[in-house]
């Protein structure tokens, strides 16, 4: 009873932070660990996080346009899978589709709050500050109940009914839904790299493609790596010297290799 409690505090947070994203629970690596912990069973919510983080992020919202919903995606796969006993591979494949589901369920909420703003707008006449901030919790905590309220329904189905419509999928959907999801892991890799790529971070990217390869580093000797690089790399950056030493630094402003290089 503790862990289905715990549970819908997990799923009401995620939901919440959808809109606030202050703490990032929505997000699959925090969501999906978090409600494993409190299943017991860290491993498979980690594992499933993990794998699902890497889909969403080709999830973003653009100007008007509602992506998926991670949170219900997360949270609804984590507990199909923590605490229903299915596959990490069946949850992943299943996430598609109640992302899609959440996205429904945000632009319904979304709709809805607009008649709050409006009340918040009507209290702010009146002087009520006390009314406004009803009105922005009210919506707030809809945010929660959207995620909750799923999280809920799923928990309350027997694990055999669970189980049996899992497997009464075909073949066929659920392994197309991997294949999607491997395609969004393209997209998602796609529109970080073409918001980070620039002519001098181009080498580092290849050069962790290089250090993946060795199989005697693990992601900590990985870690540690682009750790030491990026402290040098910001040693030798002008800038950073121009702070340093007071103005002694390299005036040619432009990459900190370029600049060494320039001084042969």
């Amino acid at each position: 009873m503790l862990a289905v409690i715990l549970a819908l505090i997990v799923a009401f947070f995620a939901g919440m932070e959808g809109i606030l994203d202050q703490f990032q629970f929505h997000q699959p690596i925090i969501a999906c660990s978090l409600i494993g912990l409190v299943t017991g069973h860290p491993v498979e919510g980690l594992l499933l996080g993990g794998q699902l983080q890497i889909i969403a992020l080709g999830w973003m919202n653009i100007g008007a346009a509602v992506a998926p919903d991670a949170a219900l995606a997360s949270v609804a796969s984590a507990i199909l899978v923590c605490m229903k006993g299915s596959s990490v591979s069946n949850g992943i494949a299943l996430a598609i589709p109640l992302a899609v589901a959440g996205q429904v369920l945000t632009i319904l909420v979304r709709s809805i709050t607009v008649g709050l703003a409006h009340g918040a707008d009507a209290q702010a006449k009146k002087g009520s500050f006390r009314g406004v901030e009803v009105m922005h919790i009210t919506a707030l905590m809809l945010q929660g109940l959207r995620i909750a309220l799923p999280a809920a329904l799923i928990m309350a189905v027997p694990s055999s009914a669970v189980m049996s419509a899992l497997n009464a999928i075909p073949d066929v959907i659920t392994k197309g839904l991997a294949v999607a999801g491997g395609f969004i892991v393209a997209v998602g890799y796609a529109m970080v790299i073409n918001m980070m790529a620039t002519p001098q971070i181009w080498p580092f990217f290849f050069l962790g493609f290089a250090l993946a390869a060795v199989s005697e580093l693990n992601l900590i000797a990985m870690g540690v790596i682009g750790l030491v690089i990026a402290l040098v790399y910001l040693q030798l950056s002008p800038q950073f010297n121009k702070n340093s030493n007071n103005g002694g630094g390299s005036s040619n402003g432009g990459d900190p290799i370029d600049d060494i290089l320039n001084d042969y």
